[in-house]
């Protein structure tokens, strides 16, 4: 029970990419105390998957889902973590050392499960994204610390945007892991290279400008 880190994974429909993003936690199985699996209404075999995890049901939208786990955690640090994301093997280590440091929000090195040049081009838009504008995204993941997340008012209960909304109100406490986040390329092979990219930066800009998360989750898709 003295395990620090509570695991809170928002699901739907994950069944394809959940048992990967749970078998990549093993490594840090001592840093665990709990997994939380907040699930959507999924209709596919999702529920049966995450023996021994915590499930909870709140509706469909990542940022209350996120926010209902964080709710049911009992660990003194949490990990946010998308289902189609797995750590890569050195993950316990990276956040073993961030918990032992001052800094209580952190987000992993952005990486894509595909070999193609343009996943390398994305990976280093990102990488710049982040040192430059302090903007990690969810897939990339997010340690902090319960006090921290209270402290600006918890997670923000909006279906998207969610993380970009943590990011800006945790500003400059936010700091890189030395492990990776390997995400899956699938969205960006369906959609393309280039245009998933731009399609993304376009539901940012409409969040900039004041477009509600709600009418952003419509045309992102």
């Amino acid at each position: 029970m003295n395990s620090p880190l509570t695991v809170i994974i928002p699901t739907l429909n994950a069944a394809a990419t959940l048992p990967g993003c749970l078998a990549a936690l093993a490594p840090g199985a001592a840093l665990i105390r709990e997994i939380i699996i907040v699930d959507a209404g999924s209709t596919d075999a999702t529920r049966g998957l995450g023996p021994g995890a915590t499930w909870l049901t709140a509706p469909a939208s990542r940022g209350g889902q996120l926010r209902e786990g964080a709710a049911a955690a009992s660990s003194p640090f949490l990990l946010l973590l998308h289902a189609d994301t797995r750590l890569s093997p050195d993950w316990p280590e990276a956040v073993g050392n961030a918990l032992t440091t001052p800094v209580t929000a952190g987000y992993f090195r952005f990486r894509l499960d595909s070999r193609r040049n343009a996943a390398r081009v994305l990976e280093a838009i990102v990488a710049l994204r982040c040192r430059i504008l302090k903007l990690p995204y969810g897939d990339q993941g997010l340690l902090i610390s319960r006090a921290l997340l209270a402290e600006i008012g918890g997670v923000p209960d909006i279906p998207l945007m969610e993380d970009v909304a943590l990011a800006r109100l945790l500003g400059g406490r936010l700091r890189p892991l030395a492990a990776r986040a390997v995400t899956s390329a699938a969205r960006y092979e369906r959609d393309g290279w280039f245009r998933r990219p731009l399609k993304n930066l376009f539901c940012l800009s409409l969040y900039y400008c004041g477009v509600s998360p709600a009418r952003i989750k419509a045309l992102y898709g």
